[in-house]
């Protein structure tokens, strides 16, 4: 019997510090899932590549894109724009490939409306904004004005993780790990994603059996 499950749209989303970057790595590690590769204006980071970590574009190209209506989900992040084509998503989906989305909650909701039954949304809390200072500064790639910038957006993000169906504290990290991973496990046998499979069943025992 030919069956393909419809494929999960997994979105992580937090507040800058707050640990979604390494933990979305990991479920992407352990479960072989394929990351979205976003498009964004911002310039490549050192180690970045083109097409494997996003796919680097101009100011206009991006705006062409967003006329013409490619994007799934876009947004301006930090003085940037990233989106996502909603061609990349369609794809994913039939084909049965789960894929993760390492955005933030405005994208997350574009995602969330356009397929509401193929997305799964993860908000990621600190345990606290002194610990997620202090993740912050420890990164010492940010000038202390950029720093005091995040924190500011991460006020501003966290009033809106009542969006999201799941939320894990990234206390430590293995920890939210684990629950994380639990999340996905558990969504990839929900009824929405595997009902083909049981109802093809039916048909069959009815054919054979009556």
């Amino acid at each position: 019997m030919n069956f393909v499950r419809r494929g999960i749209l997994f979105v992580i989303s937090s507040p800058s510090g707050a640990g979604k970057t390494t933990l979305a790595r990991k479920l992407a590690e352990g479960h072989k899932l394929d990351f979205s590769v976003s498009y964004t204006t911002r310039a490549p980071r050192p180690g970045e590549k083109h097409r494997e970590d996003y796919n680097f574009v101009s100011n206009d190209e991006f705006s062409r894109m967003v006329e013409a209506q490619e994007f799934a989900e876009w947004a301006f992040v930090h003085g940037n724009r990233y989106g996502t084509t909603i061609a990349t998503v369609d794809q994913a989906i039939e084909q049965g490939k789960d894929t993760l989305f390492d955005i933030d909650y405005q994208g997350g909701r574009q995602i969330r409306q356009k397929w509401p039954t193929d997305s799964v949304l993860c908000f990621i809390l600190p345990p606290s904004i002194e610990e997620l200072e202090r993740r912050l500064r420890q990164r010492a790639t940010d000038s202390a004005e950029t720093i005091a910038r995040r924190l500011a957006m991460a006020h501003k993000e966290l009033f809106h993780y009542s969006e999201y169906a799941y939320l894990v504290v990234n206390d430590q990290l293995e920890k939210a790990y684990d629950e994380l991973r639990s999340i996905y496990v558990a969504e990839r046998c929900a009824r929405v994603r595997n009902e083909p499979l049981a109802q093809a069943l039916l048909s069959e025992a009815a054919a054979r059996f009556g």
